[in-house]
């Protein structure tokens, strides 16, 4: 009988270790599902003669910024051989929308021609791919694994609520403690008054019928 028992048992621990990575079970309390970062490069190529944007291609870049919906989050690059030239007319129009110009350019498809300078929008966006994920019935449960669809909700707020998803990436560099701006909230939040349509009311709560 006892040599029965090793026997299945070492069946057991081989059948385990033979098991592939994707169906092994997830028995612990990592997300199944994690949100993902994907980046997205837009161009738009400007004459530029002499680092100075030809008249109408302010016009036309302001449109270009208008049908992206440029905002937080976005990076503007300008690239090119008269990039330092036309930076500030570029940032002139892109304080438009509360944007700034970046240093640098990512690198993108096809060589910047003479006389024109190309303007970079790189943009991200989080997102939990798969999602809600029920590929894996809940029941039965022998072998007690996370559920195929644990991380879905939680990780799918926080990918849609972070206004910069870069910050799931990586941290930002320490910049100091604006003592100004927490003074500011704080006096905000105390001077504001209650929401509603009559403020706070007294309410008494009295026992016995009235």
């Amino acid at each position: 009988m006892r040599s029965k028992i090793i026997l299945i048992a070492l069946a057991s621990s081989l059948a385990a270790c033979n098991t592939p990575p994707q169906f092994a079970a997830n028995t612990g309390v990592t997300s199944v599902n994690v949100p993902v970062v994907t980046s997205a490069d837009y161009v738009f190529n400007a004459s530029a003669p002499d680092g100075a944007l030809a008249p109408g291609e302010a016009d036309r870049l302001n449109g270009w910024f208008q049908g992206l919906g440029i905002g937080y989050g976005d990076a503007i690059y300008v690239d090119g051989l008269y990039a330092d030239a036309a930076r500030g007319q570029v940032s002139a129009i892109a304080g438009q929308y509360g944007m700034m110009v970046s240093a640098g350019a990512p690198v993108t498809p096809g060589a910047v021609r003479p006389g024109t300078v190309r303007v970079v929008v790189s943009r991200r966006r989080a997102g939990v791919p798969n999602c809600p994920n029920w590929s894996v019935p809940s029941q039965p449960n022998y072998d007690n694994r996370t559920m195929s669809n644990f991380g879905c909700g939680v990780n799918s707020n926080i990918a849609a609520m972070v206004a910069n998803p870069e910050d799931l990436i990586h941290g930002r560099e320490a910049t100091g403690v604006d003592v100004n701006a927490a003074a500011r909230a704080i006096q905000f939040y105390r001077s504001t008054p209650p929401t509603g349509t009559k403020g706070l009311q007294d309410v008494t709560t009295k026992g016995g019928s009235q």
